[in-house]
């Protein structure tokens, strides 16, 4: 049977597992969005291009699952930028299809033309221009199983609008074969008998989680290896929520906002496993100080990330879901040696737990003003184990991954690599979509929030309940922050002075809006947004300049820290 190109596309996606995607149409997809009417697949309208690109990666991130969006040519198809680049940045499987003008007119100017292959090809991990129909099934394949194998990333289908127009006989590959792509999965066998060795000769081992480790399911696994080895845990913002914050072992985040004792764990560690990270200047500070008595054993399924920013001992290119077990299994092979090497870490331990009770994270609240940390700390003692936190970028997001206690996988949704203000809002829409009865809440700024708010709207049509969060201190607080500690607090820029009634705001869009500006207030605010059907704001007045700490300050190594006072 004869398929268009865009009953070919749908049913690709069909095939492939697809049951959601997010979009807004325009004139070069109006052909995909009249064959959409007679879809199972269903369709999410957002109110912005940028925020269905963002809304299809947290779909990703919280199922696993591929993320599909689409927009049309042009304009529609630049507005996805910012998205795409979100999602390459923290190796997020997705597929973004952009409509196209017909190809007898790529390249003349035409009305709504832009060359998407030639903006996105840094920002992707892969893209194609769609030519001929006939190779439209192949491609969809192909996007697919690249999104999702190997390190994940997006990938961009360029559609004409007359290769969608244009039919030819459907059939769809039952596999792909790329002669250039072929990632490795299982590691060698020799380098995980080495890690082996290692690991048992380690008496200051430190365990560094990654992203990687979330987007691999490892979670169980990752429990299992540091409970074998009784090593310290600690995890990058991505790899929050793959190993729970409240185990023993675990000493939080690392790097610039990171914990105390998790800095000086690393600061002094003599083997550092690192487990589907990668190194980024958030995590290192100053690299020549970066675990400086440590040898380095540093898994990860993609081979370029390995010696990339420090120097590695001993890299293992493979999966992590691979490699986990077989290094599990074979520290446990000799029970004595693995006995011993336990029993020689015991003062290293006691050493992390010292520091765990000298510097806590901690924050003083007073009963005047509402510290952000309070409101953050409040919040989980209320939700869900397993519900799921979207964050926007800055102040919030720290003290989010500080003070929010993890401990289920895939529940932190945030944006990493690229630190995009605007990303929590559409991220939580597409974690609620994905999961309409579980609990969704996105942690915000006051400045962050506006960037996306129109997403108000598509909550309230597809009566997807998030609740919201505003940590409102009328500053963009992170540049504040950094403005009052190294330039004279000379606040230039940063002072949201209009003040916006975000109540009013909700109202308008027909959601609920709560506010607390009281310390007690906060508790009641929360729990009344928890039962409340539909989309709620929650505005807490905060104080105004409180700040991250601890802060490895730029240039710095992680052992010198800015403290709380």
């Amino acid at each position: 049977m004869k398929k268009t190109g865009s009953q070919i596309l749908l049913e690709c996606l069909r095939l492939e597992g697809v049951d959601t995607v997010f979009g807004y149409p325009g004139g070069t997809v109006i052909n995909i969005y009249d064959d959409l009417m007679d879809s199972p697949i269903k369709h999410i309208l957002n109110r912005h291009e940028q925020a269905a690109v963002h809304a299809a990666d947290a779909y990703a991130r919280v199922t696993g699952n591929v993320g599909v969006a689409i927009a049309t040519s042009g304009p529609g198809a630049t507005n996805t930028i910012t998205g795409i680049a979100t999602a390459y940045m923290d190796s997020i499987p997705m597929v973004i299809i952009s409509g196209q003008v017909p190809t007898p007119l790529i390249g003349n100017d035409a009305f709504q033309e832009a060359d998407m292959i030639g903006i996105t090809r840094p920002i992707t991990k892969h893209n194609y221009l769609v030519r001929d129909v006939k190779d439209l099934a192949r491609i969809v394949k192909q996007a697919f199983y690249i999104a999702r194998t190997g390190r994940p990333g997006p990938v961009l289908i360029d559609l004409p609008k007359d290769v969608q127009v244009d039919s030819t006989t459907f059939s769809y590959p039952e596999s792909v074969e790329l002669r250039g792509y072929k990632p490795t999965v299982n590691a060698n066998p020799r380098q995980l008998e080495k890690a082996t060795k290692m690991i048992l000769a380690a008496r200051k081992p430190v365990i560094y989680v990654g992203g990687g480790a979330t987007l691999s399911d490892v979670s169980e696994d990752l429990l299992k290896f540091a409970e074998t080895i009784q090593a310290p845990v600690t995890t990058t913002l991505m790899g929050m929520a793959s190993f729970p914050k409240t185990h023993p072992l675990s000493v939080g985040m690392l790097g610039m906002h990171g914990t105390f004792y998790a800095n000086m764990a690393v600061t002094n560690s003599d083997l550092l496993i690192a487990l589907g990270a990668r190194f980024d200047d958030r995590v290192t500070g100053k690299i020549a100080t970066f675990a400086p008595h440590a040898k380095i054993i540093h898994v990860d399924v993609d081979p370029t990330s390995i010696k990339k920013n420090v120097r590695v001992d001993l890299p293992v290119v493979g999966m992590l879901d691979d490699v986990l077990p077989r290094l599990t299994e074979k520290v446990q092979r000799d029970q004595d040696e693995l006995k011993e090497t336990i029993e020689a870490t015991d003062a290293w331990r006691a050493q992390v737990d010292e520091w765990k009770e000298q510097h806590p994270m901690s924050y003083k609240q007073t009963k005047s003003t509402i510290k952000p940390q309070y409101v953050i700390e409040k919040l989980r003692e209320l939700t869900d184990d397993d519900a799921i936190i979207t964050t926007e970028v800055g102040q919030h997001q720290m003290w989010t991954a500080q003070f929010f206690d993890f401990s289920q996988p895939r529940t932190f949704v945030t944006s990493g690599g690229l630190g995009t203000m605007g990303f929590g809002l559409p991220a939580a829409l597409g974690a609620q979509a994905a999961f309409p009865e579980r609990q969704v809440i996105d942690i915000s700024g006051d400045g962050s929030f506006q960037m996306n708010s129109q997403e108000l709207a598509t909550l309230v049509q597809y009566r997807l309940p998030v609740k919201i969060v505003i940590l409102n201190n009328n500053f963009l607080g992170m540049v504040r922050q950094w403005q009052q500690l190294f330039f004279d607090k000379r606040y230039s820029q940063t002072c949201m002075e209009l003040p916006i009634d975000f109540i009013k705001l909700a109202e308008a869009y027909g959601a609920t809006g709560l506010r607390a500006t009281k310390v007690e207030e906060v508790g009641d605010v929360i729990k009344k947004a928890l039962e409340t059907p539909g989309p709620v704001i929650m505005e807490f007045k905060v104080s105004r300049e409180e700040n991250v700490l601890p802060m490895v300050p730029a240039g710095a190594g992680l052992n010198e820290m800015v403290l709380a006072s």
